[in-house]
């Protein structure tokens, strides 16, 4: 965790549960902070056999409204924290010739939305480099796996963060993201439980034959079909309607 006074709930949960799970502090802007992390638990249980990558924000905002300093430290979180955790991982997989690494993408990483310019741009990025990982890395045991959640009820939501230009009433593209806003509410109230999300990545992980990707939750099952059997426009024209009326 990267704040370890917010460890307290999945501690008791490892005590009441005799779950033996210890919280280690780790920073993934950080190298530091990842490196250490990494050292004490090699050195603790001598290897690792799966690292899930879940650490990530939503950033919020019409693209002009983006300030550079915004975009840039959601890329350093939501991209740049996977690489250099997994930097620092493979070369312990490598020597042990195998290990497993989910990264925790997104629906958002198969297509776009109005107003997620920053956060979804991350999602694609880290599905094109999990792609070419698995390509590398598959030779010495390795597998790497995407789990794509669509909307999930965890405090993902109460992190989002609203770019600054986009909370001035004035911006043009106020109305827009009032109606985004309005839309991305309804459909939280109806997003899958955490659950949906676990189960799939334990899935993943205890398989003998992972796939890439795996999807979690029925509001994204039912997007990418669409994805696949609309055109372009008409995906477009169905995420308008949803998304921004």
């Amino acid at each position: 965790m990267r704040n370890l006074g917010k460890g307290a709930t999945i501690q008791s949960v490892a005590t009441k549960e005799g779950l033996p799970i210890r919280v280690v502090q780790l920073n993934v802007t950080e190298e530091r902070s990842i490196n250490d992390a990494i050292h004490s638990i090699k050195s603790d249980v001598g290897k690792i056999d799966v690292l899930v990558n879940n650490a990530g924000y939503g950033l919020n905002g019409a693209f002009e409204d983006l300030a550079m300093e915004e975009i840039k430290a959601q890329y350093e979180t939501n991209l740049f924290g996977v690489i250099r955790v997994t930097q620092a991982v493979l070369p312990i997989m490598r020597k042990q010739k195998s290990g497993i690494i989910v990264n925790i993408s997104s629906g958002a990483g198969r297509f776009g939305y109005p107003g997620g310019s920053a956060y979804v741009s991350t999602k694609f990025a880290i599905e094109g480099l999990s792609e070419s990982m698995a390509y590398e890395l598959e030779p010495f045991g390795i597998r790497v796996v995407l789990v794509e959640p669509g909307v999930i009820k965890t405090n993902f939501v109460n992190s989002i963060v609203a770019a600054k230009k986009s909370q001035d009433p004035n911006s043009p593209y106020a109305q827009l993201m009032q109606n985004v806003a309005t839309s991305f509410q309804h459909m939280i109230e109806g997003g899958s439980s955490t659950d949906v999300v676990a189960k799939v990545v334990l899935k993943a992980v205890t398989s003998e034959n992972p796939t890439l990707r795996y999807l979690a939750g029925n509001d994204v099952e039912t997007w990418i079909e669409g994805k696949k059997s609309m055109s372009d426009e008409e995906f477009y024209k169905m995420m308008k309607e949803n998304l921004m009326t």
